[in-house]
């Protein structure tokens, strides 16, 4: 090479080491106006072997997937679901989401009623084991996790279990709820979004066909203070409001559900 050549390389490496420097310099500008309701909270989901993501034809697929793994909606990265992600779990909602069939709805929910509604007490079981309304529509039984995904791109994310993986929803709470330290005043409970959880998927079968679920084993205790706060704050938005989950594909771009608050 030249030295032409050279001393030309050398420039744009000196540049591009400058160039974090200035980005420093004006951290945050063009976000003032950014709120928490402006962003996208990415769902973390099992693809599973009808999902559109790992169907060739259909236009949201995803290349390089396949039924079991874990598929972010919003970046649209793909993790391997036996080797499984690493999460802090920040905070837990349970909700009864109200759904039309497929086929007659928009793609989101009609409504969604919180864990202390009596709406589960206007259903019946139908033949497909869903509970059904009056109205038609069926409610699902979610378990919300709000999670703090750790790794390369570590970002806040949520996990809607529903259906057969309530159990493994359940079998979670029951570990966080089991941790115990103690402290000056005698044992507690610490915060959720102390220790980490992996979350891998596992093949699951019965008469009415095969799919894949979660399997969640607990890591053990955060170290990195910073990851800890990130945490925390996220939680404490979750709590108070500021981060809603949004369920169903469009359910952010179609007519507003209307929330039994």
């Amino acid at each position: 090479m030249s030295k032409e050549g050279n001393t030309k390389e050398v420039t744009i490496k000196k540049e591009g080491a400058l160039a974090i420097n200035v980005f420093e310099a004006d951290a945050d500008k063009g976000t003032q106006n950014i709120t928490q309701e402006d962003l996208a909270l990415p769902f973390l989901k099992v693809l599973m072997p009808l999902s559109p993501e790992v169907n060739k034809k259909d236009g949201k697929y995803v290349e390089g997937s396949e039924p079991g793994m874990i598929f972010n909606s919003v970046t649209k990265e793909l993790y391997d679901g036996a080797k499984g992600i690493n999460v802090l779990p920040c905070h837990y909602l349970k909700q009864y989401v109200e759904w039309q069939d497929r086929g007659t709805s928009s793609g989101g929910p009609v409504a969604i009623h919180r864990a202390d509604s009596d709406i589960m007490s206007k259903v019946t079981r139908d033949k497909f084991n869903k509970d059904r309304l009056a109205n038609g529509n069926y409610i699902e039984t979610t378990a919300n996790h709000f999670v703090f995904l750790l790794g390369d791109n570590p970002s806040t994310a949520l996990i809607s279990m529903k259906s057969t993986s309530l159990s493994v929803s359940r079998k979670w709470l029951t570990t966080k709820m089991g941790i115990n330290f103690q402290g000056k005043n005698g044992l507690f409970t610490p915060p959720t979004y102390s220790h980490i959880y992996k979350l891998k998927t596992v093949q699951q079968s019965n008469d009415k066909g095969t799919w894949f679920g979660w399997d969640v084993s607990k890591v053990g205790p955060i170290t990195d203070k910073g990851i800890y706060e990130i945490a925390k704050g996220f939680s404490t938005n979750v709590g108070k409001g500021a981060v809603v989950a949004k369920h169903g594909e469009t359910a952010e771009e179609t007519k507003k559900p209307s929330l039994d608050l």
